[in-house]
């Protein structure tokens, strides 16, 4: 498995496992304690293991985690999924940065999102299960969500969304969520 940085995230990397593949199919290490703390992250900070399944289309996200935030590990483990981050962190040398990915099973790759960075991601298949991996227990209360359609984000969906939650759906833009940030 090998570690790479997002330039377009400041502290992101990709974790890139190497299948072993024959007439069974294949098998891979998704998660290496030692590749992980090899990029100056704490393994052992990962607390919760979340899946979601999605049909071709449905749209989650933007989302973040107010307070102290929260990173993630993120990986699709069945299906293929378009997944975006954007660096909400004022003090970050990336802030407002963006970056896109294709996240599927055949590739298992796993993209660590660090905390302050907003989600989301569009399943493009017929199904996509995606997995997280999370370094502070759920809390409701400081859940923030972020307009997709934003156009200050300008976020290039592939799909129409199909589907979404009430709560993504009524989401607020980032002018408004930043300025709720500041107050």
């Amino acid at each position: 498995m090998k570690a790479t940085e997002v330039p377009q995230i400041a502290g992101a990397y990709l974790f890139e496992p190497t299948p072993y593949a024959d007439e069974r199919g294949f098998f891979c290490r998704t998660f290496d304690a030692d590749v992980v703390r090899s990029v100056g992250l704490d393994p052992d900070a990962f607390v919760q293991d979340s899946l979601s399944r999605s049909v071709r289309g449905v749209l989650r996200g933007l989302h973040l985690r107010s307070g102290a935030g929260e990173a993630k590990l993120v990986r699709c483990s069945y299906g293929r999924i378009f997944d975006v981050v954007v660096d909400l962190r004022a003090d970050s040398p990336t802030y407002l940065g963006r970056a896109f990915f294709e996240l599927s099973g055949d590739t298992q790759l796993t993209l660590y999102i660090p905390a302050g960075c907003a989600h989301g991601f569009q399943a493009l298949t017929e199904t996509a299960d995606t997995s997280y991996r999370i370094d502070r227990p759920h809390d409701p209360a400081e859940d923030v969500t972020i307009a997709f359609d934003d156009p200050e984000l300008a976020i290039p969906w592939p799909l129409a969304a199909t589907s979404m939650s009430q709560r993504d759906r009524e989401a607020p833009s980032l002018a408004e969520v930043l300025k709720h940030k500041e107050s």
